[in-house]
């Protein structure tokens, strides 16, 4: 069993691109998240952890409220890296720069270091070592990211390429908010 989970509200402005730009998250936001969260997450779960500061903040709240879970970081669960994007507001980045990564959405790498392929394989990565953990069979808490909980939702029905920008899921998990996906 997975249950994928979203870091709490990051302290940057609205319309800026942060993927793996390692912004910090609102503290009194990751509290009442974690305090959510530690009624519903199953009991004895090892949480996989993004190394971003956002998320590793929830798992350490979290462990705190629930000392039977476990944690330990994880990079393949870290954002996608936007490179020359991070931390640019969106609009700014040019419309070449878009139509680029849209004509070829599966191996352009928008802002010239990860592409979406990669991105997939990575996360891919995670969610089979998650399912062929035969040995302890304990459920994992994935706290990460948007861009990660997307594309294991899109692994677990299945699907492990998007080459159509425009099947990529636009809804997500709101910020500290987790559900189970297997």
């Amino acid at each position: 069993m997975i249950w994928l989970v979203r870091h709490a509200q990051p302290l940057i402005a609205p319309g800026i691109c942060y993927g793996a730009l390692d912004v910090a998250a609102d503290l009194e936001a990751t509290r009442a998240a974690a305090d959510i969260l530690a009624l519903s997450l199953p009991q004895h779960a090892e949480m996989h952890v993004s190394p971003l500061q956002r998320c590793e903040l929830l798992a350490h709240i979290l462990y705190g409220l629930r000392p039977d879970l476990s944690y330990k970081l994880d990079t393949r669960l870290a954002e996608m890296d936007f490179g020359a994007f991070e931390g640019q507001r969106w609009d700014c980045i040019s419309v070449q720069a878009y139509d680029a990564w849209t004509a070829d959405f599966w191996q352009y790498r928008f802002g010239g270091v990860e592409s979406v392929a990669e991105f997939m394989a990575r996360v891919a990565l995670a969610w089979d070592d998650a399912l062929a953990d035969h040995i302890e069979r304990r459920p994992q808490v994935w706290i990460t990211h948007a861009g990660v909980i997307r594309a294991a939702t899109l692994i677990s029905r299945g699907i492990r390429e998007i080459h159509d920008a425009a099947l990529w899921p636009t809804q997500g998990l709101a910020f500290g908010e987790g559900r189970r996906v297997n």
